[in-house]
């Protein structure tokens, strides 16, 4: 899998403070996407040992409610299998710091996906320019989903949360 980015502190990308990973790798096309550039799944750098290293060290603080995974699409098929590793793994260093993952696949499409056990948040579906809504929170347009994963695993639907 590769990067673009991993920003260190967030307020914009989910509740708290966060860190960021912005992943390359995107099928969905979006028009007017805001980041294009991420579509490339070999652009940016390999993520590797030492950046898994480093977001270990930038969620340490109490003051950082958890990571936020973005892109391109954290779910492109050739990121999954990294995706799953690397929620796994920072849930058994963290098991209190929720992550939040962005997605253009529907929470329909993607719910019987194993790392979603692993994920507390999931904003899901494509942006769509005609439905574009600057006054909603942590999304572009109304068609976009904040769902809260394990309620909605749980009880079989899509549980929203109210942001």
């Amino acid at each position: 899998m590769n990067y673009l980015k991993i920003e260190s502190s967030s307020l914009s990308n989910g509740l708290g403070w966060r860190v960021v990973l912005w992943v390359s790798g995107c099928s969905h096309n979006c028009p007017f996407c805001q980041n294009p550039e991420t579509w490339d799944s070999k652009a940016g750098k390999k993520f590797t040992a030492k950046e898994k290293q480093l977001l270990i060290e930038l969620l340490k603080p109490d003051y950082i409610n958890g990571l936020t995974l973005s892109g391109g699409d954290p779910l492109f098929e050739t990121n999954r299998d990294d995706i799953l590793k690397l929620v796994k793994e920072l849930k058994a260093v963290y098991p209190n710091k929720d992550i939040w993952l962005y997605t253009g696949y529907t929470f329909e499409e993607i719910k019987d996906l194993e790392l979603l056990n692993y994920v507390d948040v999931l904003i899901d579906g494509k942006f769509i320019n005609e439905d574009r809504d600057i006054t909603l929170a942590f999304r572009g347009s109304s068609n976009q989903k904040i769902i809260d994963v394990n309620k909605s695993l749980k009880n079989d639907k899509t549980v929203e949360l109210n942001l």
